[in-house]
């Protein structure tokens, strides 16, 4: 069984989930997933998927799990109560070979938003391991460790890196459990302080650390169809987020309808609301740089902003960002991919993307255009219209 627990899964799916309970409890969704990674056939897996989806329907919240989940300052207790009930259904997901790509599987959820959210996260965790499990028979486990450590040593390798700090993000692509668990403890023994934390709420309460997380794009994409006119929908997406969290959890997602328009909206009012922003795609020192220019511009103090980077990171690249921006603000880094799943395999680029809510098409789009997913041209057209899209002079460039 590879998902034994609910509360493995990502913090921001509770964060929303509790916004979706009490804000948006009749909205409806569907979501679609997506292998970026070429050649890659998952077909004669599908029965495998469905087995462990269906051992994942089975489960339901211990009461120290939900015991955990009410300590936590942003947990309100009717939330837990609901949860104390909650269960994913095999009703609202459906998994089969593509009618249009060979090689390629469909998976769909589509039902009661507050029904389905948790389904993305160990969906995901559960294509991985089983691909991984069925093509890799004898893991590099050895290999996997090396590169471990090196990237571990990097981090201290100067004295003035000390305050560099990461953060687990990896449980989506993670290689397999057994694996993430690994180099979460291994994360905890080396690097003490400079290891944050991570978005896994499993592994944050088993060993005591702190759970990370906001918001993702499905939250400020499901708010395109969610009663307010579409350019004000960014808007509309923190208001209601600021409503909930009253303060709490201030770390705004930028990168939905790209930078340029995300400043447009994060006015005065959002730039001392919000704690800051997390970064996730595009170029991320060109975005840095704008965001602290934008502070300055909006009166506020860059050194009290926090700035998350979480895009397609490895520790080099974490190191020139850290060495870039430090002393400028409060800095934040959270690794993936290349911490879960860097035993020397092509990992899976695979995502579960929110493509409608309540009947009307959704979509992103963001600074990093490979990352867009819709189904809809006519809808991408629209968006691209009503927030400018098309005018971004970053955007032109990577065209």
């Amino acid at each position: 069984m590879i998902i034994t627990s609910l509360l493995d899964t990502d913090l921001y799916k509770f964060t929303m989930m509790q916004v979706v309970l009490h804000h948006f409890p009749a909205a409806s969704v569907e979501y679609r997933f997506h292998c970026r990674t070429r050649d890659i056939n998952l077909v004669p897996y599908i029965d495998e998927i469905k087995e462990q989806i269906g051992l994942l329907c089975r489960l339901r919240f211990s009461d120290d799990e939900l015991y955990y989940l009410r300590q936590l300052r942003f947990i309100k207790s009717d939330f837990v109560d609901f949860l104390s009930l909650f269960e994913l259904q095999e009703k609202y997901i459906c998994i089969r070979p593509s009618t249009q790509t060979d090689g390629t599987i469909e998976i769909v959820v589509h039902g009661p938003w507050l029904h389905t959210i948790l389904f993305e996260i160990p969906v995901l965790a559960i294509v991985n391991e089983v691909y991984f499990r069925n093509t890799q028979r004898a893991p590099a486990y050895n290999e996997g460790r090396a590169r471990l450590i090196d990237k571990m040593s990097m981090l201290g390798a100067k004295p003035n890196y000390a305050d560099c700090k990461i953060a687990d993000y990896g449980t989506r692509r993670r290689f397999s459990k057994q694996w993430h668990e690994e180099v979460v403890l291994a994360l905890m023994r080396q690097l003490g302080k400079q290891f944050s934390g991570t978005s896994n709420v499993y592994y944050a309460m088993k060993y005591g650390l702190t759970p990370l997380g906001t918001m993702a794009h499905e939250y400020l994409q499901a708010c395109q169809a969610l009663g307010t006119r579409l350019r004000d929908s960014q808007i509309f997406g923190f208001e209601v987020w600021s409503k909930e969290y009253r303060g709490d959890l201030g770390i705004a997602l930028s990168d939905v309808y790209g930078m340029t328009a995300f400043l447009r909206d994060f006015d005065m009012y959002f730039c001392k609301l919000f704690d800051g922003a997390r970064h996730d795609s595009g170029d991320p020192f060109k975005w840095g740089e704008r965001l602290l220019e934008h502070y300055e511009i909006n009166r506020c103090d860059p050194h009290t902003k926090i700035l998350v980077f979480s895009d397609a990171l490895d520790i080099p690249k974490v190191l020139q960002l850290y060495e870039r921006f430090r002393g400028r603000c409060q800095l934040a880094f959270g690794v993936g991919t290349n911490l879960t799943n860097d035993l020397g395999y092509i990992p899976l680029q695979i995502v579960m993307k929110i493509v409608r809510c309540n009947g009307q098409p959704v979509a992103k789009f963001s600074d990093s255009p490979g990352k867009n997913m819709c189904n809809n041209p006519a809808y991408i057209a629209y968006l691209q219209q009503v927030f400018e899209i098309d005018s971004q002079p970053d955007r032109a460039k990577q065209a």
